[in-house]
């Protein structure tokens, strides 16, 4: 996702400049680190860049740069200021807007699914022993909510999410405290409002970044019932039930007109009432019971019996 985000804004920069020196402060300005590479003949001459996000660093530690042929063809520094010299300086030119290829936009999908996923489990896991933990994580959801009612194009999926508001937002006057898991959720809500709305080739991961939000919701009405909010708990059920209608609306449109709706193989689609029985990890087997915490071992199954000293053998060749 770093090559996509930092094409997006070298293409941005580049059709906003005129030169080199408006293209680098373009770019510095964007919050994107930039390394310029200088000729081994003529000294001073910068022949070409490379360019990095804050934070996203190689095995090393170094921060991970990208040269202009790396993020496309065209954003080579030479094709660059051939691009420059053809396109003189126009009073209020602007370039056209950005647009992320399928597969970045199916990346971004994919990345908020995950997200999406990892906030249902904390939810989940501090329902039942500590809800203020997650109740940033919860008011964060609201936002990917909303991005991918943008990126699907669906009036109900907007009105899921609406409805969805009113379980997320905190008591009046309490900001919660930001975690991590509340901040990976927007961070991915960002990334999918840039990516925009999806189209039918990026259909089915849009569908199973759904699928997953159907989870978060479930997990914020498990939430608020442990906090004890009847009124919350009832608009978190609500929105996933509009989200699941949606989900199985979008799937059916899809199969009618021949698109691919799987995204991952033996991925199904979670009802809200099945949270308790699908989301246990792993499924239970009959077989002996595992030590208890009090000392107890449990019994484990009698050695096979061993041959009577008097009973008879077959002879060997030596007999």
């Amino acid at each position: 996702m770093a090559r996509a985000l930092l094409r997006a804004r070298v293409t941005v920069a580049a059709g906003q400049a005129r030169d080199d020196a408006g293209f680098f402060a373009q770019l510095r300005e964007a919050g994107v680190l930039v390394r310029l590479r200088y000729s081994e003949t003529t000294p001073g001459e910068v022949t070409g860049y490379a360019v990095a996000l804050p934070g996203q660093a190689g095995s090393d530690g170094e921060p991970r740069w990208y040269g202009g042929a790396r993020l496309a063809s065209g954003l080579t520094l030479p094709q660059l200021r051939r691009q420059w010299d053809r396109q003189p300086a126009a009073p209020g030119s602007r370039p056209g807007p950005f647009r992320f290829t399928a597969p970045e936009r199916d990346a971004f999908c994919r990345h908020a699914a995950r997200q999406a996923e990892a906030a249902a489990d904390q939810i989940r896991r501090s329902a039942g022993g500590d809800p203020t933990a997650a109740a940033d994580t919860a008011w964060a959801a609201a936002a990917a909510f909303h991005a991918t009612a943008r990126a699907i194009r669906d009036p109900a999926l907007r009105r899921a999410a609406d409805t969805f508001d009113r379980a997320a937002r905190a008591a009046y006057g309490k900001i919660p405290y930001r975690t991590t898991e509340g901040d990976r959720l927007r961070a991915a809500a960002r990334l999918l409002a840039m990516a925009g709305s999806s189209e039918a080739d990026t259909l089915p991961t849009a569908l199973h970044l759904a699928a997953s939000l159907v989870r978060l919701a479930g997990a914020v009405s498990e939430l608020r019932q442990a906090q004890r909010h009847a009124a919350q708990a009832a608009a978190a059920r609500k929105a996933a039930e509009g989200l699941h209608a949606v989900l199985s609306r979008s799937r059916a449109g899809a199969a009618a007109l021949g698109i691919p709706t799987q995204a991952r193989p033996n991925q199904t689609i979670r009802k809200p009432g099945d949270a308790a029985r699908l989301d246990f990890p792993v499924p239970f087997q009959p077989g002996p019971l595992a030590p208890q915490s009090s000392g107890h071992v449990a019994p484990q199954p009698s050695p096979r019996p061993r041959p009577t000293p008097n009973a008879p053998t077959r002879a060997g060749p030596g007999q």
